[in-house]
């Protein structure tokens, strides 16, 4: 009996045939990245959701965008499907001696250090241990990724409150900086920020995605108050919207602690 990644990779395959899809016969490995993207952010939103369902036909369709890729691949005769699973698992079990050899470690800590040395082991070619981080990761996840690379090799504050007075530095910086500056003081402020939920074991680009839901969901409150009240949002001025903005967040606190 064929296995369900068999057959997954048999209709791909199909689809990409000359008598499969016109579609999916036109695809490239460049044309595919916006639809992985998509996929990730779509996965993520499942993840949130912590709907099972939701999480498995999002993860299945993360997983068609590498078959697709492979085949893509397949079809240059470069590399395959098994090719791809092979590679990572030879590196899994490279980058966890503690695991599958003799080895052992304390915490995830030291596992997140030892990764890092045989990683620069067998990429020998990167003069810098920020090499590799992609230029496309979101600004806030970039920032995060380069900053534990660079925690990676001891460039890092002992505790998190040097990260936090960094913070209210850089604050002061932003309150006196001359117009010409505020720009670089923002990008110092925020990458500051960003340091900190790191040291506090936080994902910045989470907390800020977090945030803006909550932001977003006490708008939508607001505007719904102001509805019920026969008032047009875009007509009030900024005192009685934010006589509704503390209703809704009061109801949204309410809420919460029920």
């Amino acid at each position: 009996m064929i296995s369900p990644v068999d057959r997954l990779r048999k209709i791909v395959a199909k689809l990409r045939s000359p008598d499969g899809c016109p579609w999916d016969r036109e695809q490239t490995h460049q044309s595919l990245k916006p639809h992985l993207v998509e996929e990730c952010y779509e996965l993520m939103d499942a993840i949130d959701a912590g709907d099972d369902k939701e999480l498995k036909e999002e993860l299945g369709d993360l997983l068609l965008q590498v078959v697709l890729h492979s085949q893509l691949a397949a079809e240059a005769t470069r590399f395959t499907l098994d090719d791809v699973a092979t590679v990572i698992a030879d590196k899994l079990v490279k980058r966890h001696p503690h695991v599958f050899g003799e080895s052992r470690l304390p915490n995830s800590e030291a596992v997140v250090r030892q990764w890092e040395v045989i990683k620069r082991s067998e990429k020998q070619e990167r003069r810098s241990v920020l090499d590799g981080i992609p230029r496309a990761l979101p600004a806030l996840a970039r920032a995060q990724k380069i900053q534990t690379k660079a925690a990676s090799v001891g460039f890092d504050w002992n505790e998190a409150d040097g990260a936090l007075a960094k913070v209210r530095e850089e604050l002061r910086e932003v309150e006196s900086a001359e117009e010409a500056y505020l720009e670089e003081e923002l990008g110092d402020l925020l990458f500051a920020v960003v340091n900190f939920a790191r040291k506090k074991k936080l994902d910045a680009e989470q907390l800020l995605n977090a945030a803006t839901a909550k932001f977003a969901a006490r708008f939508r409150a607001m505007e719904r108050l102001a509805q019920d009240r026969g008032l047009e949002i875009g007509s009030l001025d900024l005192v009685e919207m934010d006589r509704l903005w503390d209703e809704a967040k009061a109801g949204g606190e309410l809420n919460r602690k029920h």
